[in-house]
C-alpha cells in the first residue's frame, strides 16, 4: 500500500476504505479511482507541527531561578527524665544542619528547558535535636543539573559565579544553614539546668541566572535557507528540521561528526543571521551568543545567490558587530546547492569556479572555500577532512566522554590551545575532483 508522507519522521498510511471513486460535478459516472486524504490526514500534520513546534519551544538558553538552602534545625531544651534520677539535668542534643543547593552539568541535557515549569528550588531543612543528646539528621542536598557551557550568573550583582565547562562540574550555589545548639551547650557553673537552646540558622538565599553558551568544535553560519540543516544532517545524525523557506530552523541544533580514525567533533547549526541581527532583527541576538565559544566557523552560501561575496561580507559584518575577536577565528567558506544549478556538469563546475575566483580575490584569507551539495553529499569528506586537520588537540565531543581530573585537563588544552593550520588545497578543483578523483591536484597560486 502505498505511504502518503505528511511531514519529516511523520506518516499517514491510508486503509482501505479510504479508496472511494470520485464521481463529476454533474454527477455522472465515476471518473477514476484515487486516494482521499480526509480529516485524519490534516489532524495527523496538526499533532506533527505541534510536536516541531513543542521541540522548538522547549529550547531555553536562559533563564533565572530561586535558590535556597536548607535552614538548620533547632537545638532541643531537652530535660533527661529517668527513674530515680529527678534530676538527671540536660540532654538536648543539636539540630541537623540544612542541605545545600549544587549545580551540576550533565550530558544528557541540551537546554535549559526543563526550568519553565519550575523555577524556585529549596534543599531540605536540617531535622531538629532531640533527647538524650542525639543530634537531628542534616538535610539532603538539592542538585539541579544543566547542560555543559552554561554560566551561573548572580542575577542581582551580573557577577559571573561559574561555567561550567566539564561534564560533571560542579557549584555550590546557596549552602544550607547550621543548626542550632542543644540546652547541653550552655551548662555552667551559675546555670546548671538551661531553658533554652539555639534555633538554626537559615540557609542562604539567591536569585541566579543560568545562561547556556553551546560547546562546538565548529559552528554553521550562514543566511535563512542557504541549506545549514541540510548540511549538519549530511555530516552528522542530527535530526534538524528541514523545509524549503527561510528560518527552518528555529533554535541551535549539534551534531557529532565522525572521521575513519574515530575522532569526534561537535557541530553547530545555528539559525539564519540576517542584516541587523546585532541590533534584533530576525532573531536578533537570541542565538548570536552561542557563535562565541565555537573554535572555527563554517560559513555557508547559496551558490545560486545574486551576490555570494556581499553575503559573505554581510555575515561577518553581523559577526563584528555582535564580537570583533570572532573574525580572528579560522574558517572554511561552502558554496552549498550546486545541485540546483540545472545545466550540463561543466556549466556548474565553471560556475562555482568563477564564484570561489571572485571570494578568493575579495577574501584572500580564506583558506579554504569549497563547492558542496549537501542534500547530494558532494565533497562533504573533504569537508570532514579539512575540520579535523584544524582540531590536531581534543575537541570538546572528545572532553564531554571524560570525566573528573581528565576532563578538566582536556578542557584547559582546548581552551589554550591554537587551532592548527591545515595545508593549503586548490579550492577551484575542491569540486571538479570530488566528481573526477582521478584528476591531479594543481598547486594554488
Amino acid at each position: 500500500m502505498a505511504e502518503l508522507s505528511v511531514g519529516r519522521n511523520c506518516s499517514w498510511t491510508p486503509f482501505a476504505h479510504a479508496h472511494t471513486r470520485l464521481r463529476s460535478q454533474d454527477g455522472g459516472a465515476p471518473r477514476s479511482r484515487a486516494w482521499t486524504t480526509g480529516s485524519r490526514v490534516g489532524s495527523r500534520v496538526a499533532k506533527c507541527s505541534y510536536r516541531e513546534n513543542k521541540a522548538n519551544m522547549s529550547f531555553v538558553d536562559e533563564i533565572e531561578v530561586a535558590v535556597r538552602g536548607g535552614h538548620g534545625g533547632p537545638g532541643s531544651a531537652h530535660f533527661r527524665r529517668e527513674k530515680y534520677r529527678p534530676k538527671a539535668g540536660v540532654d538536648g542534643g543539636d539540630g541537623g544542619r540544612g542541605g545545600d543547593v549544587i549545580i551540576e552539568a550533565k550530558t544528557a541535557l541540551q537546554s535549559l528547558g526543563h526550568f519553565k515549569n519550575k523555577s524556585v528550588f529549596a534543599a531540605q531543612d536540617g531535622e531538629p535535636g532531640d533527647a538524650n543528646n542525639c543530634s537531628g539528621a542534616a538535610g539532603n542536598h538539592l542538585t539541579i543539573y544543566v547542560p555543559p557551557g552554561t554560566e551561573i550568573i548572580d542575577a542581582d550583582t551580573d557577577e559571573v559565579l561559574s561555567d561550567l565547562l566539564t561534564v560533571d562540574a560542579r557549584l555550590t550555589v546557596a549552602r544550607g544553614g547550621k543548626g542550632g545548639l542543644g540546652n547541653t551547650h550552655f551548662v555552667n557553673s551559675v546555670n546548671q539546668a538551661p531553658t533554652y537552646a539555639q534555633p538554626g540558622l537559615p540557609g542562604d538565599e539567591r536569585r541566579i541566572t543560568l545562561r547556556l553558551k553551546l560547546m562546538a568544535d565548529a559552528g554553521l553560519v550562514g543566511l535563512p535557507n542557504a541549506g545549514k540543516s541540510t548540511l549538519i544532517a549530511a555530516v552528522s545524525d542530527s535530526k534538524s528540521r528541514i523545509a524549503d523557506y527561510p528560518f527552518t530552523t528555529l533554535v541551535p541544533h549539534l551534531g557529532v561528526v565522525e572521521n575513519t580514525d574515530f575522532r569526534r567533533l561537535l557541530i553547530a547549526d545555528i539559525p539564519g543571521i540576517i542584516e541587523g541581527a546585532h541590533k534584533g532583527a530576525g532573531l536578533g541576538l537570541s542565538f548570536l551568543r552561542h557563535i562565541e565559544r565555537v573554535r572555527a566557523i563554517v560559513y555557508v552560501l547559496d551558490i545560486q545567490s545574486m551576490d555570494p561575496v556581499e553575503d559573505l561580507r554581510l555575515l561577518q559584518s553581523e559577526l563584528a558587530s555582535y564580537s570583533a575577536e570572532l573574525l580572528n577565528r579560522p574558517y572554511i567558506v561552502l558554496l552549498n546547492k550546486m545541485d540546483t544549478i540545472g545545466y550540463d556538469e561543466t556549466f556548474a563546475q565553471a560556475t562555482a569556479t568563477e564564484i570561489i575566483q571572485r571570494l578568493k580575490s575579495n577574501k584572500p584569507d580564506a583558506a579554504h572555500i569549497l563547492a558542496v551539495s549537501a542534500r547530494e553529499n558532494r565533497n562533504l569528506d573533504q569537508l570532514i577532512s579539512i575540520l579535523f586537520q584544524y582540531f590536531p588537540g581534543p575537541t570538546f565531543a572528545e572532553s564531554l566522554l571524560l570525566k573528573g581530573k581528565e576532563a578538566a585537563t582536556a578542557t584547559e588544552e582546548i581552551s589554550t590551545h591554537t587551532l592548527g593550520s591545515s595545508p593549503q588545497e586548490e579550492a577551484e578543483g575542491a569540486f571538479i575532483n570530488a566528481q573526477n578523483p582521478e584528476s591531479p591536484q594543481t598547486d594554488r597560486p
